[in-house]
């Protein structure tokens, strides 16, 4: 009987032991907190190695023990997390993190608008201070325009000024880096990218059609290596200008750098926010001996080797135009 007891005692006092050590082990785990700071990151998907390495990118240093606390605590879900300025320990701060979850909203950035055009539309989608935002804007921006590509942005729903400028841009270089990835040899330096990026801009406000851009890069190339005007309607469309029809008053007494039909070479900065395949056109041009393109009726354009060729593909257009025209007018009915 004594036995037993004896026993039954060292085993309780084991168990006692070992509870002890555990929440020792516990306190101390929980004692390694996370900093206090306000932070907002997105995780692309749900799996927990994703999650440790976000958190890690965003200051928040992770060890293999917390991937076996996470699977204690509820699991976290793709998308947005907003953290506030709160010190928290280890195991509170991972058991309560899928509660900072937050709703987004899809945000367009379209080619061809300026910078003052889309602070415009962030600020009343998002319902923020356009003048905050521009500021932010500005405190990042490298060129005039340009500083952000066209697509689709996801953004936290409730982001203040500073956030939704600093996931555009940071979304904006990872596009650029994936962009020097796949398709640079060497790295582009700031200079090289405003000319590529000025040259894109060209291109994006000459056509929206991506398998046309690597001709119209061509067109662009040919002629600044033959030492030509560009003359280009799409260049004069800067500023406020960006969506104003080109006239031939307009090109006469425009002075500004921005006319290609006056000054040689490109004009001195990007026009608008260009799209990615805008900008791969600009690096990579398609290789052809075209030196003009013109806008046809359905929005495709016609390309040319020689003026002659150009001055034919005009008279085409001309006189099917006036054919239109004519067989129109005749289907009408009679009064």
């Amino acid at each position: 009987m004594r036995r037993l007891i004896k026993k039954k005692y060292r085993l309780l006092v084991f168990s006692i032991e070992v509870s002890i050590l555990l929440v020792a082990l516990f306190l101390a785990y929980n004692s390694v907190s996370f900093p206090a700071k306000k932070t907002t990151f997105y995780l692309k998907d749900s799996n927990v190695s994703t999650l440790l390495d976000t958190l890690n990118k965003n200051g928040y240093m992770t060890y293999s023990i917390d991937k076996l606390t996470l699977a204690l605590v509820p699991k976290v879900k793709k998308g947005w997390y907003q953290l506030e300025e709160k010190k928290q320990g280890r195991f509170q701060f991972l058991n309560t993190l899928h509660t900072h979850h937050v709703s987004s909203i899809n945000i367009k950035v379209y080619a061809g608008e300026t910078t003052q055009e889309l602070i415009k539309r962030l600020a009343n989608d998002m319902k923020l201070d356009p003048h905050t935002l521009l500021s932010y804007y500005n405190q990042r921006s490298l060129y005039k325009e340009a500083n952000i590509f066209s697509g689709s942005y996801s953004l936290p729903r409730n982001a203040d000024e500073n956030t939704t400028i600093t996931i555009l841009f940071d979304v904006s270089n990872q596009m650029f880096e994936a962009f020097q990835t796949d398709f640079c040899h060497t790295q582009i330096s700031k200079e090289d990218m405003k000319i590529f990026l000025t040259m894109a801009s060209i291109i994006q406000k000459e056509s929206n059609n991506v398998q046309e851009m690597p001709l119209i890069g061509s067109v662009i190339y040919n002629r600044l290596l033959k030492g030509m005007k560009l003359q280009m309607d799409g260049t004069l469309n800067y500023g406020k200008y960006s969506h104003t029809v080109v006239t031939s008053e307009r090109i006469k007494h425009d002075i500004s750098t921005y006319n290609t039909y006056k000054y040689k070479g490109i004009p001195p900065h990007p026009l608008s926010t260009v799209s990615i395949e805008a900008l791969r056109a600009a690096y990579h041009p398609a290789q052809t001996e075209y030196l003009f393109f013109m806008l046809n009726r359905d929005g495709s354009h016609n390309f040319a080797k020689t003026y002659k060729e150009h001055l034919e593909n005009v008279r085409a257009f001309k006189k099917k135009k006036t054919t239109d025209s004519n067989t129109s007018k005749s289907l009408k009915p009679s009064a």
